[in-house]
């Protein structure tokens, strides 16, 4: 849906992107050439159904922000492995909230549910990734991103489309030129939609006469059961269940898209994780292997629904964990099957207290705060050196634990 990679979450979520420097800002954000840019658009045919009023009280005095350019432009410095995707991603502190949230919002749940098809504890595992239920929505000026984004760098064909489609959104009243703030990409909302998706899945669910998947829940969740029904969300069906492999068992050929009847999987010997054999709610699936040695899971459609989201394997199962654990009861995050790492990822509390030892031994990393932005590298790394570790800047459980113990 959103078009950008699983760093791109991540860093939103763990402060992973380093800052803008001063030398990072491209050269060409000239704010005349922008204007110029802004007064051809407004006559192409993207632009056809926003009024002249719109599109000028939208972009009076608007300049350039060159920041996005930096961000649309800059090569990922580490990718997450998986299992630190996932500590991060489905902590204990998510699952509660996601508990609480799935309690407080019951009865538009089950109406949505009943509507739509899509699993409640679903729409609840894709509101705690995309916003942590709300609480991270993102601060940038939704016309400012992309009026940049029209204007310079790359896909500006793209980026115009949802230029435009934001500028409806004003035009229409749907949301409050304030309120409209989100990404640096140009995402927004609860769930993070991009304004083209908006029009395509959005839906007044309160009443109210508009579709603000900004300050109304209610709307954010129906809107994204609505998206997951229009990828095509299957009802009744799991989006899949970790599973056993025979010892010996060859992955090599696995993949979510190479689905076998669920008789297939039982025959070739593989059961749930628990060792039950597989169930028949899931007519079809592929093998989903993360990481060799790690866990295994069979995935049907509505992983791939999932996917559609935002076209990441490692972003679908943080939701499905997600989902799972906020409409169960386990305490566990972890999966049956352990990831095949000696060094874990850490949770948003333990990223904490690491910042917390490490801001005690010195390192001016600002606050405590979760996120683990590039002056909490760089400190790590420092540790890493005095401590003989491997020093890649990764924040892991044997840092912390070494740091600990001094």
């Amino acid at each position: 849906m959103k078009k950008i990679t699983t760093y791109w979450i991540a860093a939103a979520l763990l402060g992973a992107l380093p800052a803008a420097r001063a030398q990072d800002t491209p050269p060409d954000a000239d704010p005349a050439a922008f204007s110029a840019c802004l007064n051809q658009l407004k006559a192409t045919p993207a632009f056809s159904a926003i009024t002249p009023a719109t599109f000028a009280r939208a972009t009076e005095a608007l300049a350039p922000d060159p920041s996005v350019l930096v961000l649309l432009n800059r090569q990922p410095e580490f990718t997450l492995p998986v299992w630190d995707y996932l500590a991060v991603l489905v902590d204990a502190e998510r699952v509660a909230d996601g508990r609480a949230a799935f309690a407080r919002w019951q009865p538009e749940l089950q109406r949505i549910e009943q509507q739509t098809g899509v699993a409640a504890n679903v729409i609840v595992g894709v509101w705690g990734v995309e916003s942590n239920f709300g609480q991270n929505l993102g601060g940038r000026p939704l016309v400012q991103s992309l009026a940049t984004l029209s204007c310079f760098g790359r896909r500006q064909a793209y980026f115009r489309g949802e230029f435009a489609a934001a500028l409806r959104i004003l035009q229409e009243g749907h949301v409050a030129p304030e309120k409209l703030t989100g990404s640096w990409a140009g995402a927004f909302g609860q769930t993070q939609f991009m304004p083209s998706t908006f029009f395509r899945s959005a839906v007044d669910f309160d009443g109210d006469g508009r579709r603000d998947i900004v300050d109304s829940v209610p709307d954010a969740l129906a809107s994204t059961a609505r998206f997951l029904q229009n990828a095509g969300w299957r009802r009744g069906e799991p989006w899949g269940v970790e599973v056993r492999l025979p010892a010996g068992y060859d992955t090599s050929g696995a993949g979510r898209k190479a689905r076998q009847p669920i008789d297939a999987w039982r025959r070739a010997g593989l059961t749930l994780a628990s060792g039950a054999p597989l169930p028949d709610t899931l007519p079809s699936a592929g093998l989903l292997v993360p990481a060799r040695g790690g866990p295994a899971f069979l995935v049907g459609r509505n992983f791939d629904a999932l996917y559609s989201y935002n076209a990441s394997e490692n972003y679908a199962l943080a939701i499905a964990q997600l989902s799972n654990l906020v409409g169960g009861s386990g305490t566990s995050v972890a999966f049956a099957t352990p990831w095949p790492t000696d060094d874990p990822g850490l949770s948003r509390a333990e990223n904490r207290a690491l910042q917390t030892l490490l801001i005690a031994r010195g390192h001016d990393i600002g606050s405590a705060d979760g996120m683990i932005g590039a002056r909490t590298r760089e400190a790590i790394k420092a540790e890493q050196q005095r401590l003989g570790l491997k020093a890649d800047g990764r924040a892991g459980q044997k840092l912390l634990g070494a740091l600990r113990v001094q």
